[in-house]
């Protein structure tokens, strides 16, 4: 079966308006979306609702540091973080680096060597996926067994039987320990086979059908007004 190609999405934080559009329009392709945002309170109300697979963050913003937001973002994602700075004083870049940056490229910059060293970026988590996908390790949470690739998933030694959508449900929790994910996230990332509407409770229903089939009420959690989060215990 032929894979599907998701388009990448990257967040870009940026408060210089000319720039930050321009880096969309750069950056926009048929593999790639860009979205941009001038703050970082808009930044936080978008990564609720949307997981970005790389942030381009500038570290002077008008309502906050940039780097304080770095540490920020990387206590609890795992996307990597590259970022804009007019600033290429040794001692800033290495305290972003040690913050936990991935990259960083320094204004004014070409736009070709931006778009490589974003690509190098996803091109390892697609090297990372394509690791886990073909990993034949099973993963143990606690009491749970989970075995993805023979779809063979115990709790307590039990083989419970599960849909293909609560896999994908499942396996996204699975990787994303301890991280409230949106509930218009998760909907565009398991319901990705081209269909142009989806039942509205189809979602909470999944949720529930999950929990059930698990005894996993003390693991997902509802997160109110967000969405969900499989909690470490």
């Amino acid at each position: 079966m032929e894979k599907m190609i998701c388009r990448k999405r990257i967040l870009i934080v940026e408060d210089d308006t000319a720039l930050a559009n321009g880096l969309c329009r750069a950056l926009t392709s048929s593999d790639m979306e860009a979205e941009c945002v001038g703050t970082l309170h808009e930044s936080k109300n978008y990564i609720k609702k949307n997981l970005p697979d790389l942030v381009l963050l500038d570290v002077n913003l008008p309502d906050g540091n940039g780097f304080d937001y770095l540490r920020e973002l990387k206590s609890s994602h795992s996307f990597p973080v590259i970022l804009l700075t007019a600033n290429d004083m040794e001692s800033d870049i290495v305290s972003g680096l040690e913050m936990g940056a991935d990259d960083y490229i320094t204004k004014p910059f070409s736009l070709a060597i931006l778009r490589a060293r974003i690509n190098t970026r996803l091109r390892k988590i697609d090297a990372m996926e394509n690791i886990q996908e073909n990993m034949n390790e099973k993963t143990v949470v606690d009491q749970y067994v989970f075995d993805f690739k023979n779809m063979e998933f115990y709790w307590k030694e039990e083989r419970v039987e599960l849909s293909k959508t609560e896999q994908k449900l499942l396996r996204i929790f699975v990787e994303n320990q301890g991280i409230t994910l949106s509930r218009a996230d998760l909907v565009d990332r398991i319901w990705t086979d081209g269909a142009e509407y989806v039942e509205e409770n189809a979602l909470s229903v999944t949720i529930k059908r999950l929990r059930d089939k698990l005894h996993a009420n003390a693991y997902i959690k509802t997160v109110y007004g967000i969405g969900y989060m499989w909690v470490k215990l």
